[in-house]
């Protein structure tokens, strides 16, 4: 495969009165409200923080900030709607305020949350559930017509990761993918972005595999979202850990982008935005 066959599929999603446009890789960059995250949980103490946190990002060319409030890392104590909307409601209207041009994306796999979200500014909802926690979740987001970021996972974050099994994890995945994707069809909604779950029940190996043969998913028709950043995929094969794996990040980040990516889901956004320069270069020369 020739990555520089790999080109961007030109998709425009609209909502909110702003345009998404997927001729170029994007930048996601994570703002988690959590405290048990397992990279940068806890970071923030006050609002004036996260805010600064945004601005900060958003300056290092960050083209959509991903909030969320509910960890999903391995073994993480699942919160309550309650908990979680705390944490998200008063973020999310002053980063609306301040912000009013940007894209915020919510990571919740609950449609009461993400309805909430979206009457409160919200411009994406990224479930890392594939709608498998909330069966609501796919009407929800296709009545609001709001962006949707379809994500692969096997179990939940409390057992994913124990011992998960696939014949084939490229197929398997990209049929379960394909059939959400039809019901959408049915429910006349089209805004998709695609994530096959790094990490998300998978073994290190699954996970290479998918990161190799990602360009197959692009065959679906959607942008592919990439979250590899700081992941223990890379730690475990070079000995990094969340907090040293920022080189090993870029460097699967590459990959990605070579393979198709259309989204990187980073914490960091200035190396992110390096990759995407130096690949978008290589691809065109």
């Amino acid at each position: 495969m020739n990555p520089k066959n790999t080109k961007n599929i030109t998709i425009d999603y609209t909502y909110n009165g702003k345009s998404l446009t997927f001729t170029k890789p994007l930048i996601m960059a994570i703002v988690n409200l959590t405290p048990d995250s397992f990279y940068d949980g806890g970071k923030f103490d006050t609002l004036k923080d996260v805010l600064h946190d945004v601005a900060e990002k958003l300056n290092q060319g960050a083209d959509i900030i991903d909030i969320g409030a509910a960890s999903s890392r391995p073994n993480a104590i699942q919160i309550n709607e309650e908990e979680e909307w705390q944490r998200l409601q008063n973020n999310i209207i002053a980063i609306r305020k301040e912000f009013p041009n940007t894209f915020i994306s919510v990571d919740t796999y609950s449609s009461n949350i993400a309805k909430k979200c979206a009457d409160n500014g919200a411009d994406i909802i990224n479930d890392i559930s594939g709608g498998n926690f909330d069966a609501n979740m796919f009407t929800t987001v296709a009545n609001i017509g709001i962006p949707y970021i379809l994500m692969h996972i096997k179990g939940t974050p409390q057992t994913m990761q124990q011992n998960p099994i696939y014949s084939n994890v490229v197929e398997e995945i990209k049929i379960e993918l394909e059939e959400k994707i039809t019901t959408f069809k049915h429910l006349n909604f089209s805004k998709l972005i695609l994530d096959v779950g790094f990490g998300f029940g998978k073994t290190t190996e699954h996970n290479y595999t998918l990161l190799k043969q990602l360009v197959e998913f692009k065959n679906l028709g959607f942008p592919i979202l990439a979250g590899l950043s700081r992941k223990s995929m890379i730690n475990k094969i070079i000995g990094t850990n969340p907090v040293t794996a920022l080189n090993g990040t870029t460097v699967l980040n590459t990959i990605a982008l070579l393979n198709g990516a259309t989204i990187l889901r980073v914490h960091d956004v200035t190396e992110a935005k390096q990759a995407i320069n130096l690949v978008e270069y290589y691809k065109t020369n």
